[in-house]
């Protein structure tokens, strides 16, 4: 029963934690990209490690955190606008090839020999270097906080303070969204995803609407990079091609086109993912090491994937009549 309840409130802690929080940014990013204007974005991990190394560089080098924050924004608004204008003009997958490419040489040129004394190479930037001006701004005294079952320091890199700020930046975002989505813009991206042959007829800047859109949801994905590495070091393979499946699972999870999906898809994901990975380790301690308890809870994902694409393309919150998958 005690074992129980650990992996009860594992699972629980996972519900708040900064990298729930981060997953749940850049879904909602890539909700910008696919799910309202129909960008098949394949590569939201480069966005995020752009994002991650343009704020944990920017603060070694003496920025202070905001401006470190926007430095972060700026990095993923520029790779939008690179992988943007070659590739928005042309239809189909183009872009989903682009994105998972440039997610790659990202990646390869963070371990990369010739830039280490700014990534760090394939070590990354350990927390102490960078984590310094985001834990000066808290305004919580030191100490630890019981909540219910859960138990953090208020300060530190895994803390309340870490939480609190990472679900305020989700929320902010979620509202900003609200309110473009329902405005005149958002409903041209929409129209853009449906049919963006009638929309340039009706005389609008396909591309531009295009760009834009690639440009918001990238700067969502690149913040989102910030959240995931306040709690942890900027580690170039921890934000490779698995991550971004784990975003698309997270968004398709809980309804693509919706409000409060990618939030409620990353909670509920990494709930069940926890009790999964938790579970088996001590269910099938005896039988398999724990790494592959790891690849066989990553398989599992995979198949649940698949089982939402094919049975319930909407996701939990979305609506099958305004969402299809359709590639032109």
């Amino acid at each position: 029963m005690d074992e129980l309840s650990r992996i009860l409130i594992q699972a629980l802690g996972q519900l708040i934690a900064p990298a729930t929080a981060a997953y749940a940014l850049a879904a909602i990013g890539l909700n910008l990209h696919f799910g309202y204007t129909g960008l098949l974005n394949i590569g939201q991990a480069g966005f995020m490690l752009m994002g991650a190394y343009g704020f944990a560089i920017a603060t070694i080098e003496g920025a202070p955190f905001w401006l470190a924050f926007l430095v972060s924004a700026g990095a993923g608004a520029l790779l939008a606008l690179l992988l943007g204008i070659p590739t928005l003009k042309l239809r189909g997958d183009y872009l989903a090839i682009v994105t998972i490419s440039a997610a790659e040489i990202i990646r390869f040129a963070g371990r990369s020999t010739l830039w280490a004394d700014y990534t760090g190479g394939a070590s990354g930037l350990a927390g102490s270097t960078y984590k310094g001006p985001f834990q000066a701004l808290s305004p919580l005294p030191d100490g630890r906080t019981t909540i219910g079952p859960l138990e953090y320091l208020n300060n530190g890199s895994d803390s309340w303070w870490t939480r609190i700020f990472a679900w305020s930046v989700v929320l902010v975002a979620v509202l900003l969204v609200w309110l473009i989505t329902r405005s005149p813009w958002g409903r041209v991206l929409k129209g853009i995803r449906e049919d963006e042959d009638a929309v340039r007829a009706l005389g609008k800047n396909v591309f531009a609407y295009k760009m834009q859109a690639l440009v918001l949801g990238g700067v969502a994905g690149s913040l989102a990079g910030l959240l995931f590495v306040l709690p942890i070091s900027v580690a170039p393979d921890n934000m490779g091609r698995t991550l971004t499946f784990f975003v698309w699972t997270v968004m398709l999870l809980g309804g693509a086109a919706t409000l409060f999906g990618p939030v409620l898809g990353a909670m509920l994901f990494f709930f069940v993912y926890m009790l999964l990975r938790t579970g088996m380790r001590a269910g099938l301690a005896d039988v398999m090491p724990a790494q592959n308890v790891e690849h066989l809870a990553g398989l599992m994902v995979g198949v649940a994937l698949m089982c939402i694409v094919i049975f319930r393309p909407q996701g939990i919150l979305g609506n099958k009549k305004e969402l299809a998958f359709d590639v032109r």
